[in-house]
């Protein structure tokens, strides 16, 4: 059962990134837009993730409740030595959702309108920013458990150039499926060429920090090429996310948009899989050299049994539902 646990734990971490990244993405992009575009944008914005965008944050909540109940340990690290980027991200996450609901559904439009967009837009990014900060941390091995001093402890576990330049990747990466997304929620001609052009920048931005983090590895000592290059899944992974790129460069320039969301989709699992494939099952990396294993840290047999049971009974309860409301909101309307 612990197989079922740890692949929905996998799924829940690619599934938040996929769909909650791109509502943050939907933030970032609107900080990069022309005050002259932005209400355009915001309309558009509305319409793809007003009905869902808080249904998103499920899969970061399963993801939290497996690693509190099946792998306490990890969880433990996590909370106490990355918890400053911890709130920093949760504090973004609550500050964008209010900042959304009071600028979309409040029923007066007074003159804090401007303070709301300012607070979704900047939230959006900082939290991407310290999404991807935490997940380069638990693999940069800076995370020093043995530290005698706050600062060794708790800020220069997370405040180094690799998670850094992970951060600013994963802030381009949600960007990109923003923009990609965002490209099939507009009939206007004009909106589509202007969210083709973000993914495209986007884009850039995504190979251009990708490259900053192999460069901040190399200087950190992490062997992320190894873990890429020299592994033969990782290695597939890249080839195939490099042929992604190229078709979806393609169908951009030529304006077919019906299949970019699943290529970009593809794109980034693919990165993730590369990044991650190598060092599995270790969750996170330790300055003295040691790693914490999902496997080595799983909770009692009987805990796992009841949490993978209770994880397939409602996948089978919710997702179908959860499908439902996605497909209802995002039809167009005759």
């Amino acid at each position: 059962m612990e197989y079922v646990v740890i692949t929905f734990l996998c799924l829940g971490i690619l599934l938040y990134f996929l769909l909650g990244g791109a509502d943050f993405g939907a933030g970032i992009i609107e900080l990069f837009t022309s005050t002259k575009n932005r209400s355009r944008t915001r309309k558009t914005m509305y319409q793809a993730i007003g009905p869902v965008w808080e249904a998103n944050h499920m899969w970061l909540i399963i993801a939290i409740v497996i690693l509190f109940v099946g792998f306490p340990h990890i969880y433990t690290t996590m909370s106490v030595y990355l918890h400053i980027p911890l709130l920093i991200m949760l504090v973004g996450i609550i500050a964008r959702g209010t900042a959304f609901v009071f600028r979309h559904y409040d029923a007066i439009k007074d003159d804090m309108q401007w303070l709301y967009n300012r607070i979704f837009k900047y939230s959006s990014f900082i939290t991407a920013l310290f999404l991807g900060i935490i997940a380069g941390s638990l693999i940069s091995g800076h995370i020093d458990t043995e530290a005698k001093d706050f600062v060794s402890a708790y800020i220069y576990s997370w405040l180094n150039w690799f998670s850094i330049a992970v951060g600013l990747f994963t802030v381009s990466l949600c960007g990109f499926l923003a923009a990609i997304y965002l490209i099939g929620e507009t009939d206007d001609t004009h909106d589509k060429g202007r969210f083709i052009k973000k993914a495209e920048y986007m884009n850039i931005a995504a190979v251009v920090f990708g490259a900053m983090v192999f460069i901040a590895a190399q200087l950190d000592k992490i062997p992320l090429i190894d873990w890429v290059f020299k592994n033969p899944v990782g290695l597939s992974a890249i080839i195939l996310a490099s042929l992604s790129l190229i078709l979806l460069w393609y169908l951009l320039i030529k304006g077919k948009t019906k299949v970019l969301r699943i290529l970009a989709g593809f794109q980034v699992t693919m990165i993730l899989v590369a990044i991650s494939y190598a060092h599995f099952p270790n969750f996170i990396r330790l300055k003295n050299g040691d790693a914490i294993s999902l496997f080595e840290t799983v909770g009692p047999e009987k805990t796992i049994y009841s949490l993978g049971l209770a994880l397939l009974l409602g996948s089978i309860l919710i997702l179908p539902f959860l499908g439902y409301l996605f497909y209802k909101f995002q039809k167009k309307e005759e």
